[in-house]
């Protein structure tokens, strides 16, 4: 290359260069264009692939993490319209645009573009990394903060319940609950859009019915009524209680009754319903719900805890203790604890 004609030669090779990184742009956007597409209908599926990703790196050789970041990328592009004309053009390279498409939106793409121009890929992956990083912390926070509590109040009557979770885990309970609120009948006087909230709770009441019918552990799960049966001539139930709940009107325990599955307790004059002996150191399920129902919360003095209670035996099985009526107490797990050690 002469003096005269270098510069001439060196614009030209230059100019040639730049018209091919347009083709290799324009080739590249319709390649991610192809990949969505094949993503989309799943086209590599009959290829011995276990996915899309899976079929990018076996047919053309490139790594899993570059595989996948192509496909999140061709995706995004299709509600990028800058983003994808620039990168048709070649006014940006595909290693910008694949950076460019983890956080761009419609809204915010224009303003991305002209800082994109001027800045590194490597930038442009810095910023996707950190705002990565914080949606993920965000997202921790959010699940470290979910919640769910109840209480009865108004002298055991109601039943209060307040909860707070994730948009997405939110989106499942109140889609579920709509869509089963959407099956039950319309009581009498509650129709239309204004007891939405009422049929609401008693879709929730259904879901939770319905799991409890189908739990084969019928001491954890079943929601059990102590009821004393009266000697009057109607039968009618008094002093009737939810385990773990409050006392209720004798009407609600016969409604429950009416669908529940029903065990009875039947007490003689001591108090004394079932003996176990030495045959086992556990407690069968209804002599535990007979000392529950006799005890009613931790016997250790003071508790009162009515939640996370066990049978303890007053003299130990260790030291030959039958598992008894008269030997076993209902003890909460922290008194337990503390009483064997």
């Amino acid at each position: 290359m002469d003096g005269s004609n270098g510069p001439v030669a060196v614009e030209a090779l230059i100019e040639s260069a730049d018209r091919a990184h347009e083709q290799i742009c324009v080739a590249q956007r319709e390649f991610f264009r192809l990949i969505a597409e094949m993503d989309r209908t799943e086209a590599w599926a009959d290829h011995g692939a276990r996915d899309m990703a899976h079929w990018l790196w076996m047919r053309y050789g490139v790594s899993d993490w570059k595989a996948r970041r192509w496909i999140a990328s061709s995706h995004a592009l299709d509600g990028l319209p800058a983003i994808s004309e620039a990168f048709r053009s070649g006014a940006i390279g595909v290693d910008k645009v694949v950076e460019l498409t983890r956080f761009a939106t419609p809204s915010s793409e224009e303003a991305l573009l002209r800082w994109a121009e001027r800045v590194s890929p490597f930038a442009i992956r810095r910023k996707g990394d950190l705002l990565e990083r914080r949606e993920a912390m965000e997202a921790a926070q959010v699940e470290r903060d979910r919640y769910l509590r109840w209480k009865y109040f108004d002298d055991g009557r109601r039943f209060a319940l307040e909860g707070e979770l994730s948009a997405a885990d939110g989106a499942v309970v109140s889609r579920a609950l709509d869509r089963v609120a959407a099956t039950l009948p319309e009581l009498p006087g509650e129709e239309g859009l204004a007891f939405a909230d009422a049929r609401r709770a008693g879709a929730l009441r259904a879901l939770c019915g319905a799991r409890i019918a189908h739990d084969p552990d019928l001491d954890r799960a079943t929601v059990i009524v102590h009821a004393r049966i009266g000697d009057r001539a109607d039968g009618a139930w008094r002093g009737s209680e939810l385990e773990d709940g409050p006392v209720l009107h004798p009407s609600v325990a016969r409604r429950l009754a009416c669908t529940a599955r029903v065990q009875v307790v039947q007490e003689n004059g001591a108090g004394d319903p079932l003996r176990m002996g030495r045959t086992t150191r556990e407690p069968s399920t209804a002599l535990l719900r007979a000392v529950r129902f006799r005890d009613g919360e931790c016997v250790f003095p003071g508790c009162g805890a009515r939640r996370f209670t066990e049978a303890h035996h007053v003299l130990w099985w260790s030291l030959g203790g039958p598992t008894d009526i008269d030997n076993l107490v209902l003890i909460c797990g922290t008194h337990h604890r503390l009483v064997h050690e």
